[in-house]
């Protein structure tokens, strides 16, 4: 069987795996850092991106290669091709007075959160495309004025990967194209009236591709340090990739790719803890959530992936350890040391704003410390059991809008943690599978890649082999104590003032 490469450019690093496209065994994998910050100029990524694919050993002897991108960041082109600014990042917040203006102009309130929903099956926060944009309009008109296309971090990369060959051949696929605010799961199309008055213009979009289309072929140029396509080093190619040769497959979205790297299935939800959680099921109906909890995303396989996304997560446990001045490992073994409830302490994990619920200005919040609870073990167990229950409550809206969740898979590098593993079926309250550590969006891209390469109606089954599984009895408390907590914590925007 040939081999096929999968690459996940994530907030934090660039990672790259090299598999069997029959088997999806694993031949060889690298990595390399992103700079922190919630805007980042995309040459970082290609320079993380070609460092990767070199400690993986090189493309040459793949069939094919997908990119699966951080999710939302806004990478703006101008007429020639250039990075007109810095993209700004999933996690970037500014742009909430944005998306409640985009809101307002919809009818505000309810009937402005069902108009989105209906019209793009999400409603708008600062993560999304479509708020950053009008935030660039509002705040940087000169940057605006020079736009001349919009895309993606993964739409970027495989771009690049084929030469930049011009704005009319950027691709995207359905999963990472339905977190823009501008393209509909449930019609399949553009809403280029949406984006126009996000912008204050029309611009160019990346033409979306079904999931196992090719978005063209590997220009072998661009990872060698020549300028791709023959063109300057500084700017893109206009004639194209080298092809035939290595095909590039539509990529997608770091959510989608997880779930494709995972095998999620109908019943399943997958819980993903790294610098944001997710939170996310494979459904055959699109989701319209006016309260815009759930994301009604679509997933890399033609379905729908209902999602809920919380901008703490991993995170989390990175703070309460700097508080502790103790490592993850010493964190993981002083939470499960405290009991269950850590005696009535709460964490309100808001360290970062949130974005579920949409309180970009809030800040975390401890309740109920006493002489009793102001313990490391206390606090550790708080804080393990405040990240789980933010997303508990991702769990609880998805099941409302008519997920099935039979069973948990828990992902991402919070799973690492001994605590996380065993805590999380008390809060959850089902089953927890944690399959082995991996890189699931990498090879939820891989797998894309294969799918390209083979052909077929589906892509190909890959075992997930080495989970583990968790189950235990519910806590209720620790779930009631969390909402009482939680709904005490008000945006600073919403503060009483004086």
């Amino acid at each position: 069987m040939p081999l096929v490469a999968g690459i996940d450019s994530s907030t934090q690093s660039c990672k790259v795996v090299i598999r069997d496209a029959g088997t999806g065994a694993l031949v060889r994998q690298g990595r390399a850092p992103h700079p922190d910050g919630t805007e980042v100029h995309p040459r970082a990524w290609w320079e993380a991106l070609r460092s990767a694919v070199e400690a993986a050993g090189g493309l040459a002897d793949v069939a094919a290669v997908s990119v699966g991108g951080q999710q939302h960041g806004m990478v703006c082109l101008d007429e020639a091709g250039e990075v007109v600014r810095p993209a700004l990042l999933w996690n970037d917040t500014r742009s909430a007075d944005a998306a409640r203006d985009l809101i307002a102009e919809a009818g505000g309130g309810e009937a402005g959160r069902r108009f989105w929903a209906e019209a793009v099956g999400s409603v708008p926060v600062a993560s999304f495309t479509a708020t950053k944009l009008r935030w660039l309009a509002r705040h940087e008109p000169e940057h605006a004025a020079r736009v001349a296309a919009v895309c993606l971090p993964h739409d970027w990369l495989t771009w690049r990967l084929a030469g930049a060959p011009g704005l009319d051949a950027l691709r995207t696929d359905r999963g990472d194209a339905s977190g823009t605010g501008y393209w509909s799961p449930r019609t399949g199309e553009y809403r280029l009236d949406l984006l126009e008055q996000a912008l204050g213009r029309a611009v160019r979009v990346p033409t979306v591709l079904g999931p196992a289309e090719s978005a063209g072929f590997l220009d072998p140029a661009v990872l060698t340090g020549a300028p791709p396509g023959g063109g300057s080093a500084g700017g893109p190619s206009r004639s194209g990739g080298a092809g035939p040769g290595i095909r590039l497959g539509a990529g997608t979205g770091d959510n989608a790719a997880a779930a494709l790297g995972v095998g999620a299935r109908p019943g399943d939800v997958v819980v993903s803890i790294g610098t944001s959680g997710t939170v996310f099921a494979v459904a055959d109906a699109p989701a319209a959530d006016p309260s815009g909890t759930v994301a009604g995303f679509a997933d890399a396989t033609g379905r729908h992936l209902p999602l809920v996304c919380t901008l703490n997560a991993a995170r989390v446990l990175d703070a309460a350890a700097a508080m502790l001045r103790v490592d993850l490992d010493e964190l993981s073994a002083l939470a499960l040391a405290g009991p269950p409830g850590a005696d009535g302490l709460v964490m309100v994990p808001y360290l970062e704003g949130e974005r579920t619920p949409d309180r970009p200005l809030s800040t975390g919040a401890v309740h109920g410390l006493t002489l009793r609870t102001a313990t490391p073990a206390h606090l550790a167990r708080a804080a393990v059991e405040g990240m789980l229950c933010a997303l508990a409550d991702g769990l609880d809206a998805l099941t409302a809008q008519g997920a099935v969740a039979e069973r948990v898979i828990l992902v991402g590098g919070g799973a690492r943690s001994a605590a996380v593993r065993r805590i999380a079926p008390q809060v959850f309250g089902r089953p927890v599978v944690v399959p082995p550590p991996g890189e699931y969006v990498a090879d939820g891209a891989a797998r894309q890649a294969a799918w390209v390469a083979l052909g077929g109606a589906a892509p190909p089954e890959w075992p997930v082999t080495g989970a583990e599984e968790y189950d235990a009895e519910s806590v209720p408390a620790v779930r009631e104590r969390y909402a009482q907590a939680r709904d005490r914590t008000v945006d600073r925007v919403d503060a009483p003032k004086g």
